[in-house]
């Protein structure tokens, strides 16, 4: 089993459309963890993901690195974005990604305190930044070659390379013997 999601800071050309084409020609859920510039620049984008029966997670308002601010400060980077979706969407999401991974017991403990579950990756590369690509073949072979059972495979829906291998990576996976499943169905939740 593996589990599909992407990490979503601000918006890129038209690569989440293509990314939500993909998944639903390959009937594939994913999650996306948004920011709030996320919502607020590509909500159309957002009401897709929704639609499409795909999760929305909460990947804070200004993507901090977690550990450097105060209990209150993260709570008001959750609790931004949980209300905005409530507010602008009609949804409310129970999970969440830290930004930059970066977590330590007390920000594990706030996070659980507001109802959410933290959804961290077994399987990511080095696919952020546009603008530096580590290149389709690569990107593909890194991917695949991390396959195991269970992970959550991390990818950016800021990266050209992320889009032009889904399609390919999930037909991969799947002939591997791999399905595909929502984090609503991970089996490893505490």
């Amino acid at each position: 089993v593996l589990y599909l999601t992407f990490d979503c800071g601000y918006p890129y050309q038209d690569l989440v459309p293509r990314i939500l084409n993909t998944l639903n020609e390959k009937q594939v859920s994913a999650a996306f963890f948004v920011t709030m510039q996320y919502l607020k620049e590509a909500p159309y984008e957002v009401a897709a993901m929704i639609n499409n029966g795909h999760i929305v997670g909460n990947h804070t308002v200004n993507h901090p690195v977690c550990t450097d601010i105060s209990r209150q400060k993260l709570a008001n980077e959750l609790l931004g974005v949980d209300n905005y979706l409530r507010t602008n969407f009609g949804y409310q999401t129970k999970y969440f990604r830290y930004p930059t991974g970066a977590y330590s017991e007390d920000t594990l403990e706030l996070v659980k305190s507001l109802g959410y579950r933290t959804a961290f990756w077994s399987i990511a590369h080095t696919d952020w930044d546009p603008a530096n690509q580590p290149g389709v073949e690569k990107s593909f072979q890194t991917v695949t070659s991390r396959l195991h059972s269970g992970a959550v495979i991390l990818l950016h829906s800021t990266s050209p390379d992320n889009v032009e291998i889904l399609g390919r990576f999930i037909d991969y996976a799947r002939n591997e013997g791999y399905t595909f499943k929502s984090l609503d169905e991970y089996a490893y939740w505490n």
